[in-house]
């Protein structure tokens, strides 16, 4: 149990390392910004206790909106799928299936883990630019940087998950 939190929290260290230092400077065409500390919400096993995971994706946000000046906008948005994750993940494992069972195209397979993902990424992503630009003005815009993230978030994500597979 102890190796487990230890290790997750080295996991917590580096993507948010990666997005603070690397990521948040990124921003593809002006408008798709990769949010990879997403994919650390999405690799809860199914035994983490809900408050646990509402606190991991609560202070990883709270970090992340400190270091990149999005007051509260991180932090909601990956309280939120986090929230969520554990009623959805359990829409694609059978009750039989282990505890511990981590999230991965390994252990659910590409489509499973295709479907178990994107809404989440997708959703993610909505409600982080819905509430970073708190209009709908420019709605053009905003689904533009909707969209263009979840596919440049989803895109890492898979190659992390390619990675881990070999």
């Amino acid at each position: 149990m102890t190796a487990d939190i230890f290790k997750r929290l080295g996991w917590f260290v580096v993507f948010l390392l990666v997005q603070v230092v690397m990521l948040r400077h990124v921003h593809l065409f002006g408008v798709a910004t990769p949010l990879l500390y997403v994919y650390f919400v999405l690799q809860f096993p199914r035994h983490l206790p809900k408050w646990g995971t509402l606190l991991w994706a609560f202070v990883l946000g709270l970090l992340v909106d400190i270091f990149s000046n999005t007051p509260g906008v991180a932090a909601a948005s990956l309280t939120l799928i986090a929230a969520l994750q554990p009623y959805y993940l359990g829409l694609f494992v059978s009750q039989d299936a282990p505890e511990d069972l981590r999230p991965a195209l390994k252990t659910l397979g590409t489509l499973k883990y295709s479907y178990y993902s994107v809404p989440l990424v997708l959703l993610y992503c909505l409600v982080f630019f819905s509430l970073e630009q708190f209009s709908f003005f420019h709605i053009f815009h905003w689904l533009m940087c909707v969209v263009g993230s979840a596919v440049v978030t989803l895109l890492l994500i898979y190659t992390f998950e390619l990675a881990k597979r070999k």
